[in-house]
Order: C-alpha cells, then sequence, then structure tokens
C-alpha cells in the first residue's frame, strides 16, 4: 500500500482550513492552491507581485515534497483578470523553461480574499 504525506511546509503561513499544502502519494505529488500573499500577510496590489510570491511558495510546496518544475505534470491557474496574463506570462516561461506542463488557465469571480488576483495549483510526478 502507498504510504501517503500529508505536509505543512514549516516555513509558509498555516492553511487557512482544512487541508495541507501538499501531499505525496508515490511517485504523485499535488501542491494545493497558493496566492500571493506576503510572508509578513499583506497582499501586493499588483498581479505580477502576487504571481511571484505564490509561483516561489508552489516552489517551496514542490521541494518540501522532493519535486522541482522539471516535475511538473499539470498545472492550473485562476485570474480574476484573464486579460493580466500576459503580464504574468514571462515569470511562468522563466518558472517552468523547457519543462512545459499541461495547463489550464480560468477566469474566476473571486478568490479567498478580494484582494487577491491570482491562485496556482499543481501536480507533479517524482520517480
Amino acid at each position: 500500500m502507498t504510504k501517503i504525506q500529508r505536509i505543512i511546509v514549516p516555513d509558509l503561513p498555516k492553511p487557512v482550513s482544512h487541508y495541507c499544502h501538499v501531499t505525496r502519494a508515490g511517485p504523485h505529488v499535488w501542491v494545493a492552491g497558493v496566492v500571493g500573499t506576503a510572508p509578513d500577510g499583506s497582499i501586493p496590489a499588483d498581479v505580477v507581485a502576487q504571481f511571484d510570491i505564490a509561483i516561489a511558495t508552489m516552489d517551496k510546496c514542490l521541494k518540501a515534497a522532493g519535486a522541482g518544475p522539471e516535475h511538473v505534470v499539470k498545472v492550473q491557474v485562476f485570474m480574476t483578470d484573464i486579460t493580466e496574463r500576459p503580464k504574468i506570462n514571462p515569470r511562468r516561461i522563466a518558472y517552468f523553461g523547457d519543462n512545459l506542463p499541461a495547463s489550464t488557465l480560468v477566469e474566476v469571480k473571486g478568490l479567498v480574499d478580494p484582494r487577491m488576483k491570482v491562485e496556482i495549483e499543481c501536480q507533479a510526478y517524482v520517480e
């Protein structure tokens, strides 16, 4: 039977609800949705700043499960204003490089805090 690891990343804020930051079952890794909240609890007004924080948080979660961007097989991005996609795309390219994951981008009416503009989640596979 595959052992399931439910990981709370020590240097990240505790989840605001009943979930963990990242789960690993065998070679499969799931990172919960992450947003652009700074370590001090502030939320930048700019979508690029929020995305940078979110992608860095996602990276910490992946690393806590023994993974990195090269292991991501699927990424989902939720934005409150899809017209801002060109602003974050260069950051996304910089993070994933040649490791192109399958992807979904969805515009949503809102996120858990009305100041939030972007949320990211992903799945990875690590042998």
